[in-house]
């Protein structure tokens, strides 16, 4: 029976990764309504497998914002390793996280490394016994973390991430989903710098629908899904700001195809690094990236990623419902709902 279920989930698997593919091939051949279709199919078989929940998702992402308040932050005060070496990246997937690491990569004084899982390890070791986190014991569990605790995670992070460095004296860490735990990060490193990477909604939202990740992020499996993580993203990051103000830099990716050597200069900045030009020619940077936008950084900045989701306008009411329309531009609402 069990040599049976695995035959199954194999199956599923090679119908997931069949249409995916499938539908890459149909946008090729502008064939849209044949890749919408295996999109569709594809994503639900994922879903399906995942057994994500929107409700759920929400409900651990409004607990940082309603427990990691400015009284938390005012009753643990100052404390954590105050090393300055990690630079996270982070947002959501495919909104530039990877443009901006190679960017900040291309730099002397800059190594840039991988989506490291270590912050997402020590949130977990966070939750104790509720390893589902269905009790909720993190976030509230870093109210009872003691200086001394807070120095020792702090210094154990940039011993562990060690390996992934070179001879630099800054490191990027583009865990996107780092985004979840700012509060953990200020705690144990309050002088780390952190960037949000972001991208218009339509455009992120579409692009991770399309995307079959190798593992993890299933809450882009769904337009729903994507677009009710989208909204909850946003919300959590305002919070950040206004319980950390000055702590995150927000570079939209928009703002970086219209003005490359602007947002460098400003990123730059405010990790206190002096301009590089290698860092507007990162696309000439010899160095291993291992994510979806690969390919995309090995070429200068351009406007090829934007407005993909047209194509699709007439299928996209499921995300429009969902996302905050504040956030989108009138004509493209318009052309969805026409």
């Amino acid at each position: 029976m069990r040599d049976q279920l695995k035959r199954v989930d194999l199956t599923l698997k090679d119908k997931a990764y069949f249409h995916f593919a499938l539908a890459q091939g149909c946008e090729v051949t502008g064939e849209y309504e044949e890749a919408f279709i295996n999109l569709d199919k594809g994503n639900k078989i994922k879903n399906e497998q995942s057994k994500y929940s929107i409700e759920k998702m929400d409900k651990e992402l409004q607990a940082q914002a309603k427990i990691c308040d400015r009284k938390f932050f005012e009753n643990l005060g100052d404390g954590g390793h105050k090393t300055n070496d990690p630079i996270f990246i982070l947002g959501l997937p495919r909104a530039g996280s990877t443009l901006i690491e190679q960017i900040l990569a291309s730099h002397s004084m800059v190594d840039g490394t991988l989506e490291l899982p270590n912050i997402l390890s020590m949130a977990q070791s966070l939750r104790g016994d509720d390893i589902y986190g269905n009790l909720g014991n993190y976030p509230k569990s870093m109210k009872s973390l003691t200086l001394e605790r807070r120095e020792e995670l702090g210094k154990s992070f940039i011993d562990d991430t060690m390996m992934h460095r070179k001879d630099a004296p800054r490191f990027t860490d583009k865990m996107p989903n780092n985004f979840r735990h700012i509060a953990l990060i200020h705690l144990i490193m309050p002088n780390a710098k952190i960037i949000d990477a972001r991208r218009y909604p339509l455009d992120c939202c579409f692009s991770m629908f399309k995307q079959l990740f190798a593992q993890g992020q299933e809450f882009t499996y769904g337009l729903a899904e994507a677009g009710s993580y989208y909204n909850s993203y946003v919300k959590l990051m305002d919070h950040w700001d206004k319980v950390l103000p000055n702590k995150i830099l927000r570079v939209n990716n928009e703002d970086i195809i219209d003005d490359l050597e602007g947002q460098v200069i400003r990123m730059l900045d405010f990790l206190d690094l002096p301009f590089e030009e290698s860092c507007i020619t990162f696309y000439k940077t010899d160095r291993l990236v291992r994510t979806a936008s690969s390919e995309q950084v090995r070429k200068p900045v351009n406007k090829s990623g934007m407005g993909r989701w047209k194509p699709y306008a007439k299928n996209l009411k499921p995300l429009l419902n969902v996302l905050n329309k504040d956030l989108l531009k009138s004509e493209d609402v318009a052309l969805i709902e026409s």
